[in-house]
């Protein structure tokens, strides 16, 4: 694909970002934007805000912002709406999150009462331990689909916006497999659809509703979701990226930053052991097995990819990987990862590395939503469609073409997410060779 930055096209006019699941992570991340935009906080953790790259060669070279490098869409210019399964407006739902103060909260109160959900499409099979209160109803699923469409494009016009994205904040759902016959072609899915056949998730139908109407979709759950034939033909068809799937905020992120470091240092390992304690909605959400398989093979991919066995089978052949997550409403959305790695060096000698991280669930995610939000409206804009693989950096269990295998390391992913930047933008490519920065 041949590109030029003088096709991209400018992101004029507002962009509204629609979200399933106002919970703690959407309405932190809107909150967020809110405080940002008054001038109360700064937006650290975003890329798209805060993260600079390096263009140039030699004297020439020179460290600049990326929201002045690239032409991303103003957080002033930000309009946000999304559903959930409970009535309470995006104040009343931060408030019941507990993950912001209230000394932040109140001075924004009229702003957050103003966004109220849009009823929520809820199947009690795909999550069981949550019970869905203001939810549609319709005969099929399809009618459920067009429904969220109306909510999008109402929203749309009320807004006077001039672009959307979708960004998936909800409940992680149960686990699936691609099923033959009703995820394998964009046929198949729209007859199934019609049919309500059960094999149909809700993140499914919001992620229909949206990449149909030409809109950027962004999995922020490990849900199967957009990872099917049939919403790749779907991407294509309707010229429209997208991306996943869950988000990489926590206990991964230390993985990703950990294994590399490991392998570079070529050291042994002969187990990682993690486990979790979590009390907010997604914690008693995963409190359910067949949630938590969705997240536990999620978390699972990481390692094998990043190390290696079959390259380097002195190292970590048959390596012992094992996670669980408890749930624990006391420490609220104050996740706490233990970590315990057995690992080991020069003539085979053992050692360990442990790991407490105490982290803020919501916190960590919230900029992942207005990156991925800005990214996926300047590739929509940009003409790039389908899997957009240079974002993995935000993801758990990045989506990828079945012949080739998902990159996990997180300086890998930071290298190809900033090259992509510097492609679009007609800047060659930075590899740290040393010709490369002198001359």
């Amino acid at each position: 694909m041949t590109l030029k930055k003088s096709d991209i096209i400018k992101p004029e006019g507002k962009l509204g970002i629609v979200i399933p699941g106002l919970g703690a992570v959407s309405t932190t991340f809107i909150a967020g934007v809110l405080m940002i935009k008054k001038g109360m906080h700064k937006p650290i953790g975003s890329l798209t805000q805060m993260g600079k790259l390096r263009v140039g060669r030699g004297a020439d070279a020179k460290d600049i912002n990326i929201k002045d490098f690239v032409q991303l869409a103003s957080i002033e210019d930000l309009e946000f709406g999304g559903w959930d399964l409970f009535e309470d407006n995006v104040y009343d739902s931060v408030k019941h999150a507990q993950v912001l103060s209230n000394d932040d909260i109140d001075p924004i109160k009229d702003e957050l009462s103003k966004i109220k959900p849009w009823k929520a499409v809820f199947k009690k099979e795909y999550v069981k331990n949550l019970d869905g209160k203001w939810v549609k109803e319709a005969p099929t699923l399809w009618d459920l689909a067009q429904m969220v469409k109306e909510d999008i494009l109402n929203f749309q016009k009320e807004k006077n916006l001039a672009r959307t994205v979708m960004v998936w904040c909800g409940s992680t759902e149960i686990y699936q497999e691609m099923i033959p016959g009703v995820h394998d072609t964009l046929a198949n899915f729209e007859k199934a659809l019609k049919e309500n056949n059960p094999n149909i998730a809700p993140s499914m139908i919001y992620c229909y509703a949206a990449m149909d109407l030409g809109i950027p979709y962004a999995n922020g759950a490990p849900n199967l979701c957009n990872d099917i034939p049939a919403f790749w033909e779907l991407a294509k068809k309707r010229q429209v990226p997208m991306c996943g799937k869950d988000f990489k905020t926590g206990q991964t992120f230390m993985k990703t930053l950990l294994a590399p470091g490991l392998k570079t240092r070529v050291l042994g390992m002969s187990g990682w052991y993690s486990t979790n304690i979590l009390g907010n909605r997604d914690g008693e959400v995963l409190d359910d097995p067949d949630s938590f398989k969705s997240k536990e093979v999620s978390k699972l991919s990481v390692l094998e990819q990043i190390l290696e066995p079959d390259v380097y089978p002195d190292l970590y052949r048959d390596f012992h990987h094992k996670v669980t997550i408890n749930y624990y409403p006391p420490r609220g959305d104050n996740k706490e990862g233990w970590d315990n790695v057995d690992i080991f060096g020069w003539l085979g000698y053992p050692m360990q590395i442990k790991v407490n991280f105490l982290c803020r669930d919501s916190i960590l995610a919230a900029p992942f939503v207005l990156d991925l939000a800005l990214f996926l409206d300047l590739a929509k804009r940009a003409g790039l469609y389908g899997n957009q693989e240079w974002l993995s950096f935000y993801w758990k269990s990045p989506m990828h073409a079945p012949d080739e295998d998902p990159e996990h390391d997180l300086f890998i992913q930071m290298m190809r997410l900033k090259n992509t930047l510097r492609w679009l933008m007609d800047e060659p490519p930075v590899t740290h060779l040393g010709a490369e920065t002198y001359n």
